[in-house]
């Protein structure tokens, strides 16, 4: 073989390799990360968002930096509460990386660092609460926490956004002495719960019940009203009928009168007239009749009757005592009883 053959497969070789290694270099960084360089051991530069090429055998990548937002759920921690009470409590930290420098070279491994700082931090802030604050302060116990890392990662170039308080596991007689008083709470809301439905139960009740009254006691007296309106109204009416029915006989009664004066009866008459008063009043239930000792007095008796028409209606009765002073002369006869 030729020596210009040999020296053409030689450079061939060579720029093989040297474009095997250019490529090699090129570095194409995303838009969530940062590259940390170091040329010769030492920090160079970090990149951006780009391609970037490497100095064969001088640069390296040190280590590639995410720029979101991590979440690390860090394992349960035992803790002991202001009261004694030994709990395990386990926590969940979001935090960003504000400094890829900072976060590369401040501290040897920054996700065990965190995690030992936010277990120191919470055995601190649980050992100043008792049980029961510590069940119900969890937002304190998050806003301490986020407080405090926040400070102590700002050297490392991070950005601790927030701090969650996962779960709080209290022992086990702990957590059976809570549930038996959570159940007798449970019991007595239900028991008060139970006692207010009766109480508005029976004053529902007697509510309507004195309704009820008010207006049974309103109805009866409407009625009671309703009956005496009705009541007096029949009283008036059979008066009103009463009365025109004496106007109707007085009437009749003075027609009649009327009538003998306008016809001239003569004594025959009047005295037949009088006979037949006395079969009328004969005909009562008194056990006593006065009628005169001569009977031909009847006559006269008519007569006076007769004049006593022409005279006023109030007339009348005085006439008929002259009358009966002219039969003085009577003897009482008894009737027998029927």
């Amino acid at each position: 073989m030729e020596a210009w053959m040999i020296a053409m497969i030689v450079v061939g070789v060579i720029i093989l390799i040297i474009v095997i290694v250019l490529i090699c270099s090129i570095r194409i960084v995303s838009q969530t990360d940062k590259f940390i360089i170091e040329r010769l051991g030492a920090y160079y530069k970090t990149w951006d968002t780009g391609i970037h090429m490497l100095i064969p055998f001088f640069d390296r990548v040190e280590q590639v930096v995410s720029m979101k937002e991590q979440v690390h759920d860090f394992a349960p921690q035992p803790v002991i509460t202001k009261d004694n009470v030994t709990m395990q409590i386990d926590s969940v930290v979001f935090f960003t990386v504000t400094d890829p420098k900072l976060y590369t070279y401040g501290v040897d491994n920054p996700l065990a660092a965190i995690e030992n700082l936010a277990s120191t931090t919470l055995r601190n802030i649980i050992g100043e609460l008792d049980l029961d604050q510590t069940l119900t302060s969890r937002d304190i116990i998050n806003a301490k926490m986020r407080s405090t890392l926040d400070d102590a990662t700002d050297a490392w170039g991070i950005k601790v956004n927030r701090v969650e308080v996962k779960n709080i596991l209290p022992p086990k007689d702990i957590r059976e002495a809570m549930e038996r008083q959570m159940r007798a709470e449970r019991e007595k809301r239900e028991k008060i719960l139970l006692a207010e439905g009766s109480k508005q139960s029976s004053i529902l009740i007697a509510e309507g019940n004195k309704e009820a009254s008010i207006l049974n006691a309103e109805a009866e007296k409407q009625v009671k009203i309703k009956n005496a309106e009705g009541q007096a109204q029949a009283i008036l009416s059979i008066k009103e009928a009463e009365a025109k029915g004496i106007i109707l006989v007085r009437e009749a009664e003075a027609k009649g009168l009327k009538a003998i004066k306008d016809v001239g009866a003569d004594n025959a008459v009047l005295t037949l007239k009088s006979y037949e008063a006395l079969a009328k009043v004969a005909d009562g239930k008194a056990t006593k009749l006065i009628i005169p000792s001569n009977v031909s007095d009847l006559t006269s008796l008519a007569n006076i009757i007769k004049e006593s028409v022409t005279e006023a209606p109030v007339e009348e009765e005085k006439t008929l005592n002259t009358s009966s002073e002219k039969v003085s002369n009577t003897q009482k006869i008894e009737k027998p009883k029927k």
